[in-house]
């Protein structure tokens, strides 16, 4: 078994075709299984272009199969360059939702610079700021430079499930359980000023953390 499992993990990349019945096993039991809505009260979907767009780590699960076709062509992704972060972005790419790999801690200007490029050309960037090492619902500021740099909104956006199976990861990756309610939900937007020095910047990441924080519903930290 301990061969088997550090086989597994030598592998950095699988076929892509490899990726896709799980996830298009995921969109159908999100639409089976599962109660299922989307809570948008400000029109975000329908009007939305440009935007840099906050998700916690822990709610990826259902994070791709979740949004309407005609958002994921316009969105894109920014993944961890590690191994994990190969399979996802692998894994995502069959349902529409492009990556940009780089992180916090690797490649993050690289990243960075080709985020800007997206945002210009119209597009939707989508970070999960806790990630890839945590801590968990802790608000990095690559966002919030973003954001402040492009002169775009920063919208809070939280998949939140009735009841979960957590993981005993870092970000208690949560598994929603069969017949639970899933709610896709949006929180107000806010601008980023240009120009911002390092406290500006450390006000702005505060307040994109507790917008996020406002729509997270964790049903494990309300027991």
């Amino acid at each position: 078994m301990g061969y088997l499992k550090q086989k597994f993990r030598s592998i950095k990349k699988f076929p892509t075709w490899i990726y896709w019945l799980p996830s298009h096993l995921m969109w159908l039991m999100l639409r089976t299984i599962y109660s299922f809505r989307i809570d948008d009260p400000h029109h975000y979907i329908e009007n939305t272009k440009r935007a840099v767009a906050v998700s916690w780590h822990n709610r990826l699960f259902f994070f791709a199969v979740a949004f309407p076709h005609r958002v994921l062509v316009r969105t894109v992704a920014v993944v961890s360059p590690s191994r994990d972060g190969q399979y996802i972005a692998d894994l995502i790419s069959t349902l529409g939702l492009r990556s940009l790999r780089g992180s916090s801690s690797k490649q993050g200007a690289h990243a960075q610079l080709a985020a800007m490029r997206e945002i210009q050309a119209g597009h939707i960037v989508a970070f999960t700021p806790d990630g890839p090492r945590g801590p968990r619902y802790g608000m990095k500021l690559g966002p919030v430079h973003l954001a402040s740099a492009t002169g775009v909104s920063i919208i809070p956006v939280s998949i939140n499930a009735s009841r979960v199976w957590s993981l005993h990861s870092w970000d208690g990756f949560q598994i929603p359980k069969p017949f639970s309610r899933i709610t896709l939900t949006f929180g107000e937007s806010f601008e980023v000023p240009s120009g911002l020095d390092a406290a500006g910047l450390e006000e702005y990441r505060k307040k994109a953390e507790a917008a996020l924080m406002a729509i997270t519903v964790d049903p494990q930290r309300e027991k």
